[in-house]
């Protein structure tokens, strides 16, 4: 057992009384002293951590915690159970294997921090024999790519992997904003359509991932108007770095993007950054410039603070 407990000056100085005759003849580094104590060594470090390693150190620890709370009762006692934590990473690993080695539908999007450009949505299935392919084709999350790479990984499993994209256009987006339907409540929607479209493709599944951009019970919340909901979805953080079928999904949500802005470019004559900076506000200037506010509406997010930033431009 490993029990750490954060202890106030005073008790350090009730500590090092305490275990004068129990330390240690070697002391560990950045430490006060190390004592036996039964059957746990206690180690108390200059910074005030205290380290209860062994058998009984939950007694020990429970001991010193009600110490630190009697002479400091105005402060929380910090305490913490190291083992929990071990248990807890141990879970996550195996969490993570179980999810990586299944069949399984995962979604992910891109396009929603850009100023320019759609919303892209992806749902794709991948299979267990898929796995070896991708591995070796370096399928992994879109942004630890480069634009070139992705370019040139996607056709190689894009015919291959069973997928389900929705690219909402700026135009289409602009129609849709308003004061209650946001960014996150269109993600949710798309997220939904292209998940129940697969589901209807691939019915048979381990499990139907989503990269979490949103509690589940708000996501849910998101879709209260819609006739039909999928539900049976794991909602994972980094979801990406643990699923196939996430990676996959982003990957070529992330192709159609650069596909999608290399034709807006072509169209305005202009060339479009991604992202939301600097370099965004003086690309939409220059549009307005060349042909006017209103064709903002079918390139740009309107609701980016950009817009704003593009009006002071033109009124200076």
């Amino acid at each position: 057992m490993n029990i750490t407990l954060k202890v106030s000056e005073n008790t350090k100085e009730k500590m090092i009384k305490y275990f004068e005759d129990k330390k240690r003849e070697k002391t560990p580094p950045y430490a006060v002293f190390q004592a036996d104590e039964s059957d746990t060594v206690v180690t108390l470090y200059e910074s005030g951590k205290v380290v209860f390693q062994g058998v009984s150190a939950d007694i020990d620890a429970a001991m010193w915690s009600q110490m630190e709370k009697n002479l400091n009762p105005s402060k929380e006692v910090e305490i913490s159970n190291n083992d929990n934590k071990k248990d807890k990473d141990k879970k996550d690993i195996v969490n993570k294997n179980l999810y990586y080695f299944s069949n399984s539908i995962g979604s992910d999007e891109v396009g929603t921090g850009d100023y320019f450009g759609p919303v892209v949505v992806t749902a794709a299935f991948v299979k267990k024999n898929d796995i070896p392919l991708l591995e070796e084709l370096g399928v992994t999350d879109s942004k630890k790519l480069t634009d070139e790479k992705i370019l040139n990984i996607v056709p190689k499993f894009i015919k291959k992997i069973p997928h389900e994209t929705i690219l909402l256009s700026n135009t289409d987006y602009n129609n849709y904003y308003n004061e209650d339907i946001n960014l996150n409540k269109i993600k949710a929607i798309l997220h939904n359509r292209v998940l129940l479209s697969m589901v209807n493709k691939e019915p048979v599944y381990d499990f139907v991932i989503v990269d979490q951009f949103a509690n589940p019970f708000v996501y849910y919340n998101y879709l209260k108007g819609s006739q039909h909901v999928f539900r049976d979805i794991t909602f994972l953080t980094k979801a990406e770095s643990i699923s196939l079928s996430v990676a996959c999904a982003s990957l070529i949500s992330r192709y159609h993007f650069i596909k999608s802005m290399d034709k807006l470019s072509s169209e305005l004559g202009i060339s479009l950054p991604y992202g939301s900076g600097v370099k965004a506000d003086e690309v939409g200037y220059e549009i307005i410039q060349k042909y006017g506010f209103d064709k903002l509406k079918d390139y740009a997010k309107l609701n980016f603070k950009n817009t704003e930033k593009i009006k002071n431009y033109e009124n200076k």
